[in-house]
């Protein structure tokens, strides 16, 4: 007899959250010790942010405390099926060898792509996929996408994949921004009533929050692809797994909006390296956090910057859960504002310092 049944669902979720702050907490030492034995680690380079070598993989930890706690108290949830979240599991530990190798040995970025491909169609074909999308132009404001739902369910998995894997560029940044998405995701969740789901997103927040105090800057250990990738694959699959039973096509805004400061940022490096006929592929200093310490900022305000953006976000998305979708737009409209604001400060001190050098030459 499982000794957590008929416990409340709701002291379930608060257990799950605890339990993988306490086990990825515990862990990650062990995490840092594993990560010096394999060769798991960061020398520093041009984009580095980091002055000594750094041991990475500290996302196993995470991985480890998400998944032991998952296993123990997911049967105890009704109506759990595990044949449901058969495309999680195995696509998760496929990206988490994967992503691990990769903090060992530096693979190719088309051998990593390869096997993205490949833990996305495992996903797909086991019956995890976007059916609906909102489009103003179709009968009834809702799309279906019929055969096309494979290839978008794909395109989207590998594409916040890599976006968290992105902005894994600050000390605790990577980390801290996947525990708010989770933890919005979770409050959508328990609106429209994922009980499953709402465990996922509250025992991912828990891990990730476990392994933020040695993460945070001054970090002492990075969780390094093991842990950006496995991330960004499970809040790819878990914001669609949580709306698939949703009647309404607005919840796929609903995940592009609370996961927005990865994506948008994703978004404009690609199209910042197509202007600049760059490779797509090609690692650069043009993200939002390197541009943050590149104007002066420190580490620790840049860092806490992009989490007050990654929480305006979550909290539009949850806004438009809650069908308050003009609120939830004049947040995002004030982002923008002060974004813009910024930007044009920024251009005119850097063109007052121009003029004052050229004056004293």
């Amino acid at each position: 007899m499982n000794l957590l049944a008929g416990i409340n669902s709701n002291l379930i979720y608060i257990l799950g959250f605890g339990m993988a702050f306490i086990v990825t907490l515990l862990l990650t030492p062990l995490s840092k010790k594993f990560a010096f034995k394999v060769g798991a680690v960061a020398v520093p380079n041009a984009r580095s942010m980091h002055k000594e070598p750094m041991p990475l993989a500290g996302g196993s930890a995470i991985v480890l405390g998400f998944a032991i706690t998952v296993l123990i108290l997911a049967p105890t949830m009704k109506n759990f099926r595990i044949q449901d979240y058969i495309g999680l599991i195995i696509g998760s530990i496929l990206i988490t060898v994967v992503g691990l190798l990769d903090d060992i040995y530096d693979l190719n970025a088309r051998v990593k792509l390869f096997f993205q491909v490949l833990a996305a169609l495992i996903v797909v074909f086991s019956g995890t996929t976007i059916e609906l999308v909102t489009w103003p132009w179709a009968p009834g404001g809702v799309l279906v996408l019929g055969h096309l739902s494979k290839i978008i369910t794909v395109v989207w998995i590998i594409g916040l994949t890599n976006a968290v894997n992105l902005i894994d560029g600050l000390d605790g940044l990577a980390t801290g921004v996947s525990s708010i998405a989770a933890l919005c995701l979770m409050f959508i969740s328990i609106i429209y009533k994922e009980p499953m789901v709402v465990l996922l997103t509250a025992t991912l927040a828990g891990a990730c929050m476990g392994f933020l105090p040695h993460n945070f800057n001054p970090a002492k250990i990075f969780m390094g692809d093991t842990g950006s990738t496995f991330l960004g694959f499970t809040l790819a699959v878990i914001s669609v797994k949580g709306f698939i039973k949703s009647y309404t096509a607005i919840t796929l805004v609903i995940a592009i909006v609370v996961l927005g400061l990865p994506i948008f940022d994703t978004a404009f490096a690609i199209l910042r390296r197509i202007i600049k006929r760059q490779p797509v592929m090609k690692a650069d200093r043009g993200h939002l956090h390197h541009r943050l310490v590149d104007k002066g900022y420190s580490h620790k305000k840049a860092v806490l910057t992009l989490y007050g953006i990654s929480g305006g976000f979550g909290i539009a998305g949850i806004l438009v859960a809650m069908n308050d979708t003009k609120f939830a737009l004049l947040i995002i409209l004030l982002m923008a504002v002060v974004w813009f604001a910024d930007l044009l400060i920024s251009k005119k001190e850097k063109k007052k310092a121009l003029n004052e050098q050229e004056h004293v030459e």
